[in-house]
């Protein structure tokens, strides 16, 4: 489909230029299936997808698992606002604390929300049990985040293009660059006023930056040390997505067997949305132990969808298959497979000059500027070959496929994706 003319795909695309706000660049491909690791277009074409919806995918499109249980909670019931109990909520909060070693869950809707709920947190428990005083507490975050979309994110961010003419900007964050232990302990000595450090395990939407092996770990004790909050966005990064169960999670105590060997880092606050549902509908959480989630009371945060019925199920049956289907192990392994064959590529390649990642999170770096369109039209190339990513950043391709994915494809992909690469040397 390298020329649309007047297809379906044509006149669906119109659609959305006519009706639609223009606040996407979607790469110009009209899906309507999917199944495990493949999607269809509106003309039949099958393609590998390498994008997950941004790791909302990583059981694979529609999982049956996680379909039966959505389909099956939407015909009994499905929403009741907070205003009463229903009987799958209570049942989700016990599954998924214990499943990651917490206390409690607040469930939520999008990533966004889980962020900004996880900030309202770290606020509240600085006031009522850190002593510090009303309006003063100071949010550390780290240059070329990506944390969602709201008001207040954006206030902290330096992607202009999301940042320009949407002011006046929040004010409480600290900005240090990433990966910088010196920059993050000279903040915490400056500052009595730090409530909390909020970082990207692996700064994902900024090109896959994969920090220092030690970093997060002596992160967490920089911030035990100053008696400040580690907050954890694994939005992206978790539910198996690197490998492990979660990016941080070291030898958390939680059942990912893939934590032995790697540093103890167990955030105080932990946000997961994206693939907690499988990408089958919105749902995410705030996780912390009773000591920091007590500071929310009746009435203090709230959502009418947060926690619904089908969330619950959807959640539930989702992890279930994270666990069952050993997806941390298998991105584990296809993830060395994949760096190692790009990485002998990359050796005789003047188009692509590293690869990098953890587990099936990973990307590659085209040897042009950000301003150029090179990897734009490799995507576009990659497409018409029959497998889907996107550009970010530029000159950084990201590829993330579902976590389902089997090596023959997986060697299948890397062939795509090679001499698609050689087209452009």
């Amino acid at each position: 489909m390298s020329v649309l003319e007047n297809t379906q795909s044509q006149k669906a695309i119109d659609l959305e230029e006519k009706y639609g706000a223009h606040n996407y660049h979607p790469l110009p491909v009209v899906l309507n299936r999917g199944e495990g690791v493949y999607v269809w277009d509106v003309e039949g074409k099958k393609y590998y997808d390498f994008l997950s919806a941004y790791s909302a995918v990583n059981q694979g499109h529609c999982h049956p698992k996680i379909v039966d249980a959505m389909t099956k909670q939407a015909q009994t019931l499905t929403l009741t606002s907070r205003a009463f109990h229903n009987d799958m909520l209570g049942k989700f909060e016990k599954y998924a604390a214990e499943y990651f070693n917490f206390d409690k869950l607040l469930p939520m809707n999008t990533g966004a929300e889980a962020v900004e709920t996880a900030l309202k947190i770290c606020r509240r428990w600085a006031y009522e049990k850190k002593g510090i005083a009303e309006n003063n507490a100071q949010i550390i975050v780290c240059e070329n985040n990506f944390h969602g979309r709201t008001t207040t994110i954006i206030s902290f961010s330096n992607d202009t293009v999301a940042r320009k003419n949407f002011g006046p900007y929040t004010q409480g964050f600290i900005k240090i660059e990433y990966d910088n232990l010196a920059a993050l302990e000279e903040a915490l000595k400056e500052n009595d006023n730090v409530a909390g450090f909020l970082v990207e395990p692996i700064q994902g939407e900024a090109g896959v930056y994969v920090p220092s092996e030690d970093y997060l770990a002596k992160a967490k004790a920089l911030c035990e040390q100053y008696n400040v909050l580690f907050i954890a966005d694994e939005v992206q990064t978790g539910i198996a997505r690197t490998g492990r169960l979660l990016a941080t999670c070291g030898n958390c105590g939680c059942p990912d067997k893939n934590c032995s060997g790697t540093p103890e880092v167990k955030p105080d606050i932990l946000i997961l949305g994206k693939a907690l549902s499988g990408g089958a509908y919105p749902v995410s959480a705030v996780l912390a132990n009773d000591s920091i989630m007590e500071v929310i009371t009746p009435g203090s945060h709230g959502s009418t969808f947060g926690g619904n019925p089908v969330a619950a199920a959807v959640a539930m049956a989702a992890l279930e298959v994270v666990r069952e289907e050993k997806l941390a192990e298998n991105a584990q392994r296809l993830g060395e497979i994949f760096r190692s064959e790009l990485n002998k590529f990359i050796e005789t390649s003047s188009i692509c000059k590293l690869v990098r990642g953890k587990g099936l999170l990973n990307a590659i770096v085209i040897n042009d500027s950000e301003e150029s369109e090179t990897a734009w039209n490799i995507c576009l190339k990659l497409r018409d070959n029959g497998l889907l990513a996107k550009p970010t950043h530029g000159n950084i391709i990201r590829f993330a496929p579902p976590l389902v994915m089997t090596e023959e494809q997986l060697r299948e992909c890397v062939s795509i994706i090679t001499e698609t690469l050689k087209s452009f040397e």
